[in-house]
């Protein structure tokens, strides 16, 4: 199985910086994606970013231009940068592991990294 374990979250107020981390072990050689998600209470979990195989990238029009989701290969690291953070990114945050194998589709979560933002 692929195991994730966030890491980076923490308080900070609006207008901060924040870099969460998503180390990665067990199985990666049929990872298809990668990506983060955030919920906050009484909020569905929805996709903060993503980054597939051939590097294309995907946010959330929330955080575009402020969050940037990069790899390190070689660690097997997931980062996400969050800029200039706002109250409403306040969620906790799960890195996304997606498989693909023989055409059905599966995900691995991380415990999550709660990300707190005063005003």
């Amino acid at each position: 199985q692929v195991q994730l374990v966030e890491s980076g979250g923490g308080l900070v107020q609006a207008g901060g910086s924040l870099r969460l981390s998503c180390a990665a072990s067990g199985i990666f050689f049929s990872i298809n994606a990668m990506g983060w998600y955030r919920q906050a209470p009484g909020k569905q979990r929805e996709l903060v970013a993503s980054m597939a195989r051939d590097d294309s990238t995907n946010y959330a029009d929330s955080v575009k231009g402020r969050f940037t989701i990069s790899r390190d290969n070689a660690k097997n690291t997931v980062y996400l940068q969050m800029n200039s953070l706002k109250p409403e990114d306040t969620a906790v945050y799960y890195c996304n592991a997606h498989r693909v194998q023989w055409d059905k589709g599966y995900d691995y979560w991380g415990q999550g990294t709660q990300v707190t933002v005063s005003s």
